[in-house]
C-alpha cells in the first residue's frame, strides 16, 4: 500500500499536481498508522521531486536512474572479461575508454534529451525550489 501511495506522487501530470499528491500521500500515510514512512517521504521531498522542476517531457527520463544503471552494467560486463588488472592505471584507462565511448553514443547518435528543450527550463522554478516546508504538512 505504502509503495502504490508513494509511486502515485509521480504519476502527476504537473508540478503543482505533483506536490499536492504529495501533501496528500503524507496524509494517507500519517492517518493509517505509517508515520515513519510518512516522515522519511516528507524528508526527502525535494530530493524526490526535484526533477518536476524540469519540463514534463523529461519527466520520465529524469526521474530515474535507468541511464546510470545502463552505464554501469557495460563497465561491469567489460572489466569482468579482463578480470585481474595488473595496476590501477590500467583499470583507469579501460573504464575511461568506456566512459568516452558512451559519451560519443549518446552526443551523436542517442540524443536522450533535446537540446531545445532543456532550453525551455523554468529558470525561476529551479531558482525558487519547491514549496515551503511550511507549507507541507507536518509528519
Amino acid at each position: 500500500m505504502v509503495a502504490t501511495l508513494v509511486r502515485s506522487i509521480f504519476e502527476q501530470p504537473d508540478a503543482e499536481a505533483t506536490w499536492a499528491q504529495l501533501e496528500t500521500v503524507i496524509d494517507k500515510l500519517n492517518s493509517t498508522g505509517f508515520a515513519d514512512a510518512s516522515a522519511f517521504v516528507l524528508d526527502a521531498a525535494e530530493d524526490i521531486l526535484a526533477f518536476s522542476a524540469f519540463p514534463v517531457e523529461h519527466w520520465p527520463k529524469i526521474r530515474s536512474n535507468n541511464p546510470q544503471e545502463r552505464l554501469n552494467k557495460e563497465i561491469r560486463r567489460r572489466t569482468d572479461v579482463v578480470g585481474i588488472f595488473p595496476n590501477r592505471a590500467a583499470v583507469v584507462r579501460l573504464v575511461g575508454a568506456i566512459l568516452a565511448e558512451q559519451n560519443d553514443e549518446w552526443a551523436i547518435t542517442k540524443r536522450y534529451m533535446r537540446p531545445e528543450s532543456l532550453k525551455t527550463v523554468n529558470t525561476t522554478a529551479l531558482a525558487a525550489g519547491p514549496p515551503d516546508a511550511d507549507q507541507l504538512p507536518a509528519a
